[in-house]
């Protein structure tokens, strides 16, 4: 039997993320209906955890099918976990991928090579008719370039370099950063609880 999961968001780029991922598995994944036409969450909660799960949980109550929410962003240690959930809004609410990064290489201007180190995390959580059924995390460690590489992925993924590849995030293929990605291991730890949970 498929499982039916809504994703909370707007973002068609996530949802053909998320399918990505899901290839293969008897899962169904599709974004919220009218998810902009609904009360928006505040996501400024202090952790990865509590803005995924509140998140989970806000829009689970508007229907009545399982919903999924994320929050994701870079840990940086050299600045002190910054910019960490505020890694979307880190250089103002309207600010593009570009100057996100070019704020952290600001940041960093100076810092040597061995303290650059960084992870991306990403917590994610399951909630149905407004009650938690589960929470998954896992991160991917890397080095901070000084300067962007690559022409894909997102975010901050051009300064993320990604040592055992020898590449940036943004230079390897959807494919590869899925296999690697904090968002496919969290992800796939949620296939694998769905699966025991329909046996």
């Amino acid at each position: 039997m498929t499982a039916r999961l809504l994703i909370a968001s707007s973002n068609p780029g996530k949802l053909a993320e998320f399918r990505a991922l899901a290839a293969g598995h008897a899962i169904e994944l599709d974004l919220i209906p009218n998810f902009n036409s609904l009360p928006a969450f505040d996501e400024s909660a202090p952790t990865f955890a509590e803005n995924a799960a509140g998140k989970a949980l806000h829009y689970s109550g508007f229907g009545a099918e399982p919903v999924i929410a994320d929050d994701s962003g870079l840990v940086v240690p050299a600045l002190g976990g910054a910019p960490g959930p505020k890694s979307a809004r880190y250089a103002g609410p309207e600010a593009t991928d570009a100057e996100r990064v070019h704020k952290l290489l600001e940041e960093l201007r100076g810092t040597p090579e061995e303290k650059r180190t960084a992870r991306f995390v990403c917590v994610l959580a399951l909630a149905q008719a407004g009650r938690l059924i589960a929470v998954f995390s896992d991160y991917v460690e890397g080095v901070l370039l000084e300067a962007p590489r690559g022409g894909g992925g997102f975010g901050y993924d051009p300064i993320f370099f990604y040592e055992p590849f020898g590449k940036s995030f943004a230079e390897l293929t959807r494919e590869v950063k899925n296999q690697v990605s904090h968002r496919g291991r969290a992800f796939r730890k949620l296939l694998e609880f769905l699966e025991m949970a329909a046996r």
